[in-house]
């Protein structure tokens, strides 16, 4: 398990699946929110490609995020669109509503961070998130993330088209958290 401050990435297990899928994934606006597609319901005991990993996949690792404090699951942590050649990933995380505002999101990222960079010898992490998501804006400034665009009504989300921002981070820029 990979560990923050306050949360672990470990792997996915048969049973964070039907949590997953109840508490992220059959709310419809969240999902619509988060994914990059429309929103549409899955019968329960499907492959989901969202929740049942791939390991064969190379350029995708997928994680349940728990609570170091008791190991309750929390939510979702990936690391996506992984490019060995030009290094470089993007970061996607999606929390439970239960576990939204404690400051997981920030934490989640630095692990992944430290995943990214550490373990995998990448070179840019890049976040891309609608512009009204104060939380992953937040959780990715604080990590060190630099706004480095704006993608204007970039993203359709239930009726609507709204702006994505574009965020990165470079290994040289990276200030990782002292570890106790």
């Amino acid at each position: 398990m990979l560990r923050g401050s306050t949360v672990g990435l470990r792997a996915r297990h048969e049973d964070d699946i039907p949590i997953l899928r109840t508490e992220l994934y059959d709310d419809v606006v969240n999902a619509s929110r988060a994914e990059g597609r429309p929103w549409r319901p899955m019968t329960p005991g499907s492959k989901d490609p969202r929740l049942v990993v791939d390991d064969t996949n190379e350029g995708l690792v997928q994680f349940s995020v728990v609570e170091l404090d008791g190991g309750a699951l929390v939510g979702t942590a990936t690391l996506w669109g992984i490019d060995t050649h030009h290094r470089s990933a993007h970061i996607g995380l999606g929390l439970l509503p239960s576990a939204r505002g404690k400051g997981y999101g920030t934490d989640v990222v630095a692990v992944l961070c430290h995943y990214g960079f550490v373990v995998r010898s990448l070179q840019r992490l890049q976040i891309e998130t609608l512009a009204d998501n104060t939380a992953m804006l937040r959780s990715a400034e604080r990590n060190g993330f630099v706004r480095e665009g704006v993608l204007r009504s970039s993203a359709w989300v239930m009726g609507e088209f709204l702006d994505e921002v574009l965020l990165g981070l470079l290994v040289r820029d990276w200030k990782p958290e002292p570890k106790p």
